[in-house]
């Protein structure tokens, strides 16, 4: 029973990393697959007084969203991977039949989510005052990727960011990266 309460909650760790890993490559704008006029299983909308071609999707695709949009997006799915990653770590403790070591791991991982999240929303902040509006930022372990509007960047954006990160983060000037919606 100890070794599958470790898995689980190297699972969690591994997911939370996966949902870090795939909202970077998605602001990142390097397609795995070339886009086609297309998509399998798009839904069309069908009403008895207006008609709709099978060609015309109803939702808008993540190239036709606004960077608003994309960035509120994006701000949902890491809240919601952060979240399931905190309460895999909560279930753990509150197995009664956990042992010792797992309990102190689980909350060794929580802290550890819960100091990236309190210092994700503290650079976020620092950029919105130094008027960078909806900036996103992701830390794992290797570095921190911080996504910003287009129209907010100007030529100090990177020294500006890069100092807002610096100043709450202990890691390398180099593995601080910036992407523009």
């Amino acid at each position: 029973m100890k070794i599958k309460k470790q898995h689980i909650l190297a699972a969690a760790l591994v997911l939370a990393l996966g949902a870090a890993v795939y909202l970077n490559w998605q602001f990142s704008g390097t397609p795995l697959i070339s886009p086609s006029s297309k998509e399998l299983g798009a839904a069309t909308y069908v009403s008895k007084d207006a008609t709709a071609t099978a060609d015309e999707p109803v939702s808008k695709t993540n190239a036709e969203m606004t960077p608003e949009g994309k960035l509120a997006k994006a701000r949902t799915e890491r809240t919601q991977a952060q979240d399931k990653a905190l309460s895999e770590a909560k279930n753990i403790l509150e197995l009664s039949d956990s042992s010792d070591e797992a309990k102190a791991e689980a909350v060794k991982s929580a802290d550890a989510i819960e100091q990236r999240i309190l210092a994700q929303s503290i650079v976020e902040s620092i950029l919105e005052a130094k008027g960078f509006n909806g900036a996103l930022c992701y830390i794992s372990d290797g570095g921190c990727t911080v996504t910003v509007q287009k129209d907010d960047l100007k030529d100090d954006s990177p020294v500006i960011i890069k100092d807002a990160v610096l100043s709450q983060l202990d890691i390398e000037f180099n593995n601080i990266v910036i992407v523009d919606v």
